[in-house]
């Protein structure tokens, strides 16, 4: 019996519709073999089938086989919710000759997809399916095949796409229909989510289409389709959309379908894809709640990637000659293009010997890079394989740089395995390799392990990958290597390494737009990444620890929401970058997208439990793999079982009992282990992270939280009175209003900056501490009577010690350390802590620069309606009078950490009853001044808090040291020239 890899079913020996119900199957294919085997004999048989391609892989795939048929209908809808993809293959069939024969079904989906279910109808006896536990549904099916009934099985190929086949004996005239259900999680990589879908049905079709429903809560920011099925079909894909909301239909009628206008076949032979990404308001994710589970989306962007420091193990044994290492050479080369200066490599070259192009890391430089690119161009291989070896010496130069403080503590380090078979030389056990290695790697390294060829033992490769924070690949030494490396990227959740790919998808023109696969290695973002709960709100959550994060990608975690009063629910995320540790906090209505989903026709409803469902049992299916005992395996198993069974999932380890209505006919889908195990079979669900179990879920609220305070009694209720906010503050806010506080005096003193759009004035100078505070001022849309009004629109904060720059603008925060720069909107509660600064953002509130604990600045943020004529956002600026300056300091605030004396006299009605005017002197200027109210914003954003002071007209003249003018400064990170600074009074 042939190697099994395309699955089959065949129902034969139906004489006449009228006399018999009863089908008998014949199996082409066989079970999976028993683990209990000898080792040896097991190692030799993967060996073996590794090595093969049978010609059922080289067939030509059609989706409907048969002779003289009809199909009547072929129809593909697939609905998207949130990332999640529910898709249904439908076909309608009749055997038209004049003979019984064959018919056969096929499906291509997703390696990474489950199946849901099946059901057939033949001539009115209806098959449907049902998952159950692998040998329950064997035993089933072993009853109905001793008593004569029917049986059948179902296998998968080892391709990165799988086939469901299923072919059907049956007299003329029968009518069958066929019905397929699959579901995935959609995994997001170079920025964009992708749902291909193969069309390849193989003769002409009266009713043939295509659906491809998509709703994202959070609104889609990207959406196009592609196909390779020829320009003839380009016109034909049709696309709708609203912000949450798209559909994309393709329904060729027969004449469109022709190869040509009198032809008889078909055309459509291809895939058309559909690419689109969601819409992100902030660096904190994406929380949503539907039918008591949730799951968290975390996608950062606008953040500076994390150095590296990579080794490059390259395999250079004989059987590496040719065509493996000429693709090799070129893969390397598109690599090492990619290094920048800031990262740090070598590159291990091993046979049955190891050889280092450097015995330490160097920098990414031109000069190096060309130099390790000739290294690598002039090898010859020949020899053995030592894997073991090589692997320890990649490790030792690694944690040698790491001890002698060589590199970077955030930055990323990791070896990148090239081999394309078993080990023969030196350490040749594959399980003591594995020892080995996890023994000697550190917590914070990362292996990334890539297969060539069919001989590769994947699976050890892929398992000694994922117990070291890495995932695994595979290239087929048939395809081009540097072209699949350009074709398929890294992301979270996802293989990092060569691909495996189906052969029609070499040349989809999809695939020539990705960027290249090592920009995505070399993207990593965030490492250390946490996503947490607080107390007893959650439960069953998905791993929530990961490794790194790698830009482009997407880390997810899903839970069960516990029942509660309230009715939100909170997450809390932490993770280091290339220069800060970040918390950030987003919560959600947890009835909101419930309520949404009820109006949306085409969602899918259920989609955060399958989603949840699907992420546990990946999840847990790499665990099984790494399982230590026997007994942590069974009991791995067990979960993996109940949890396929309770979603109706089709996994490795359960199997679809197809049905008749009656129970005398039955079916068998089974799924069973791939010796080949395509990629990521049994990953984790994030870039390199740990399949570790999931934590302790607990997350107090943090003390930069603040909750949320009533505000003060207007005066207009209780009429005018004095009152103290705890720690009085100077401060600029609205149209520039500017309060300064002077304890001694205890009393405020404002005035206004009559100053021009576009100017930066200056607030704070101080050179002694290094900090310099600077607002940039907008006008408002229109101007108001004959004037215009002027506020600031962005606020700068430069620590020059630490070369550190926060721009605070009414759309976000951005955050400069030399040539790097990290983005955070206003629509996520967020802390930063880099180098003895901190900045802590309120969600659409207020945002806290702290500098060493000594100097605090808090930002405010105005929101208008956004179709006002003539209001704009602005910002509030809001320094405490406690904040300990040098002795230099200067600026239109800075100044008055030195408090002047300031006495009032003469105090007496003004123009207006409502204002006193006074006589203030200070600084040896009579100023006459009027008494009246100004606003502090902190508590109340939407009325504010009355201040009672004292305003200087002609903008502070007379208050401040010299004219306004000399505290516009040319940029934002500007200290005060000294000698344009008046002397302080």
């Amino acid at each position: 019996m042939r190697p099994c890899f395309l699955l089959s079913l065949l129902l034969v020996g139906l004489a006449s519709l009228g006399k018999s119900r009863c089908f008998d199957f014949v199996i082409d294919g066989q079970w999976e073999e028993d683990e209990r085997q000898p080792p040896g004999l097991r190692e030799l048989r993967d060996r073996h089938k590794r090595a093969v391609l049978t010609s059922e892989e080289q067939e030509d795939f059609e989706a409907i086989r048969g002779d003289d048929i009809t199909v009547k209908s072929y129809k593909v809808e697939s609905r998207i919710t949130s990332r999640f993809a529910h898709t249904t293959v439908r076909s309608s069939v009749v055997n038209s000759g004049s003979k019984a024969q064959t018919i056969g079904f096929n499906v291509q989906i997703p390696k990474r997809a489950f199946i849901t279910n099946f059901t057939m109808n033949v001539n009115g006896i209806t098959f449907t399916g049902s998952v159950k536990e692998k040998t329950v549904a064997r035993n089933l099916y072993a009853q109905a095949r001793a008593k004569g009934k029917a049986a059948g099985i179902v296998r998968a190929n080892s391709q990165e796409m799988e086939t469901f086949k299923t072919e059907v004996h049956v007299p003329p005239g029968s009518n069958i229909e066929f019905e397929l259900h699959y579901q995935e999680m959609m995994q997001r990589r170079l920025g964009a989510y992708q749902h291909t879908l193969h069309l390849q049905p193989g003769r002409l079709v009266p009713h043939f289409q295509v659906d491809v429903y998509i709703y994202e809560p959070n609104g889609m920011a990207l959406l196009e389709t592609s196909n390779d099925l020829g320009h003839k079909f380009d016109n034909l894909v049709t696309m709708t959309q609203s912000p949450e909301k798209a559909h994309v239909v393709f329904k060729p009628n027969l004449q469109q379908q022709r190869k040509c206008d009198n032809c008889t076949q078909s055309a459509i032979d291809g895939t058309l894809t559909v690419k689109y990404d969601v819409k992100r308001d902030s660096n904190a994710g994406e929380l949503q709640v539907s039918d008591g589970h949730f799951v968290h989306f975390f996608a950062p962007s606008n953040m500076s990637p994390l150095p590296k420091n990579i080794v490059f193990v390259i395999d250079v044994s004989g059987s590496m000659w040719g065509v493996k290492m000429k693709q090799t050479v070129e893969a390397m080369r598109a690599i090492l293009d990619d290094l920048t200066v800031d990262d740090q490599f070598s590159v291990i070259d091993f046979n049955h010997n190891v050889r280092c192009w450097s015995e330490e890391l160097v920098p990414g430089s031109t000069i190096q890079i060309a130099d390790a690119k000739r290294y690598v161009e002039n090898i010859k291989p020949s020899g053995g394989t030592n894997i073991n070896e090589a692997l320890m010496k990649a490790i030792q130069m690694l944690l040698r740089a790491s001890s002698q403080g060589l590199v970077d503590p955030r930055s990323v380090s990791m070896i990148i395995l090239v081999s394309d078979g078993d080990p023969t030389v030196g350490e040749i056990k594959l399980s003591a390799i594995q020892k080995n290695v996890k023994k000697v790697m550190r917590d914070d390294f990362s292996l990334f392990s890539l297969g060539i060829g069919f001989d590769v033992d994947y699976d050890f490769l892929e398992r000694m990958a994922m117990e070291n924070r890495g995932t695994a690949q595979r290239i087929f030494a048939n395809h081009d290597a540097a072209e699949q490396l350009r074709v398929r990227g890294l992301g979270g959740r996802r293989c990092l390494g060569l691909s495996l790919l189906s052969p029609f998808s070499l040349f989809s023109p999809f695939w020539p737009f990705l960027q290249t696969f090592y920009r995505q290695v070399s993207n990593p973002l965030l490492r250390k990444i946490a996503v947490q709960f607080p107390e007893d709100s959650v439960s069953d959550v998905t791993q929530n620890h990961f490794d790194k994060y790698f830009g482009g990608s997407e880390l997810a975690v899903a839970g069960k929401v516990k029942p509660s009063d309230g009715n939100t629910l909170t997450a809390f995320t932490t993770a280091s970058g290339a220069l800060l540790d970040i918390t950030l906090e987003t919560e959600v209505d947890t009835s909101e997208l419930d309520r949404a989903l009820a109006k949306q026709q085409h969602s899918f409803t259920g989609f955060a439990r399958q989603m949840w469902a699907y992420m546990s049992i990946k999840q847990m299916m790499g665990e099984r793999t790494l399982a230590p005992t026997a007994s942590k395996k069974r009991k791995i198993t067990q979960r993996i079982l109940a949890l396929a069974m309770e979603h109706q999932f089709v996994t490795p380890l359960t199997a679809l009992l197809v049905e008749s209505e009656d129970s005398t006919e039955r079916l068998l889908a089974d799924s069973p282990k791939d010796p080949k195990q395509g990629c990521c079979s049994a990953s984790g669900m994030g870039g390199g992270s740990r399949l570790l179990p999931p934590v302790k879920v607990v997350y107090e609220r943090p003390p930069w939280v603040q909750t949320s305070t009533p505000a003060p009694p207007s005066h207009a209720i209780k009429g005018p009175e004095e009152w103290a906010l705890p720690g009085r503050v100077n401060l600029v806010d609205n149209d520039p209003h500017f309060i300064v506080h002077l304890p001694r005096s205890n009393m405020d003193v404002c005035f206004n900056i009559d100053s021009q759009p576009g100017h930066i004035l200056n607030l704070v100078s101080d050179r002694g501490a290094g900090v310099a505070v600077n607002g940039r001022l907008i006008s408002g849309k229109e101007p108001v009577n004959g004037r215009d009004k002027t506020y600031f629109g962005l606020i700068s904060v430069h620590y020059r010690p630490a070369g550190i720059a926060v721009a605070v603008g009414t759309e976000g925060v951005d955050l400069t350390h030399g040539v790097n720069k990290d983005t955070f909107t206003w629509a996520a509660t967020a802390d930063i802590v880099q180098d003895g600064v901190r900045i802590s953002i309120v969600k659409d509130s207020q945002v806290t620069v702290s500098i060493g604990g000594q100097i605090q600045v808090m930002v405010l943020l105005h929101r208008v309606w956004k179709k006002h004529p003539v209001n704009v956002d602005f910002l509030g600026v809001y320094l405490p009078n406690d904040n300990q300056y040098s002795p230099r300091v200067h600026g239109l605030i800075g100044q008055f950490s030195r408090e002047p004396q300031v006495t009032i006299s003469n105090i007496h009605d003004g123009a207006d009853p409502l204002k006193m005017e006074a006589t203030m002197e200070v600084k040896g200027n009579k100023l006459q001044v009027t008494r009246g109210w100004q606003k502090d914003y902190r508590r109340d954003k939407r009325r504010g808090s009355d201040v009672y002071c004292w305003f200087v007209h002609n903008s502070g003249k007379g208050f401040i040291d010299g004219h306004f003018g000399s505290y516009i400064v040319p940029d934002l990170a500007a200290f005060l020239p000294l000698e344009e600074r008046s002397p302080p009074q």
